[in-house]
């Protein structure tokens, strides 16, 4: 069950723009193929799979929050690259709602959605490319995208910080549930980083409060971000297994 250094076969949810799309782009990088999943915004989604380098990419459209969607987007991507070698798990929603601002009914919409997509989809999709896997004999690599914020809290954001803590846990029962096929399972917590969307946050005027954070003055790149997630999908990482990998420039120290 020896995994590839480079050639493999990736799946990347949520690859439209942002995080996802800095990640297909260091997985093509390193030479892999990259199925790059969107849920509504194929334009952007064209223009990730465009800027890939090397070549044997694909697109593939589904809603996420759907199991049968999440299904679809397994056997699309798999159909496309030959197999899945490396998933991906960074497809998210995060809306605002505080809980004294936020009626009920909207509270309970905005609950639902992130369980859906944050939670769900990435269980399914775990399951769905983990026994592809499974039946391939090959191992494999699983990479979730947590947040920071499921240790420090998000007040602002509850639904996010209780899901991605979800899936950090998700990702350590994983981690030992697949070890013996050959399937390494790790996760990722990011503190802020720059991307298009939180572009005018980091330019009005929260954005020195904001780069304050870390003693380092700034808040990280997507690109930074990726980094890890590629190395935590490489052979050389398989005793990382079960981690939750910090990248928050010490802005949130935790025991």
């Amino acid at each position: 069950m020896n995994l590839p250094a480079s050639g493999r076969r990736v799946l990347v949810s949520g690859a439209s723009r942002g995080l996802g799309r800095a990640v297909a782009q260091a997985f093509a990088a390193n030479g892999d193929r990259v199925a790059v999943h969107y849920g509504s915004r194929a334009e952007e989604a064209r223009a990730t799979l465009d800027s890939l380098s090397g070549t044997g990419h694909a697109l593939t459209g589904g809603d996420l929050a759907d199991p049968a969607g999440a299904a679809a987007v397994v056997d699309a991507a798999a159909g496309a690259l030959g197999g899945i070698d490396v998933l991906v798990n960074n497809a998210a929603v995060n809306e605002r709602h505080p809980l004294a601002e936020t009626t009920y009914e909207e509270w309970v919409a905005v609950w639902q959605r992130h369980v859906a997509v944050n939670l769900l989809a990435t269980a399914n999709l775990s399951h769905l490319a983990a026994r592809r896997m499974i039946d391939g004999g090959t191992g494999g690599r699983i990479v979730n995208i947590g947040s920071r914020g499921a240790f420090r809290g998000e007040p602002d954001h509850p639904a996010y910080g209780a899901t991605k803590a979800a899936v950090h846990a998700l990702g350590q029962s994983l981690a030992v549930s697949l070890a013996p096929y050959g399937i390494g399972v790790a996760s990722v917590a990011p503190g802020f980083f720059a991307t298009e969307r939180v572009a005018p946050r980091l330019d009005g005027p929260e954005g020195e409060a904001i780069r304050a954070q870390s003693p380092f003055g700034r808040v990280a790149e997507a690109e930074e971000v990726a980094a890890a997630v590629v190395w935590l999908a490489s052979p050389a990482a398989e005793w990382s297994s079960g981690t939750i990998l910090d990248l928050n420039g010490a802005s949130y120290l935790r025991s």
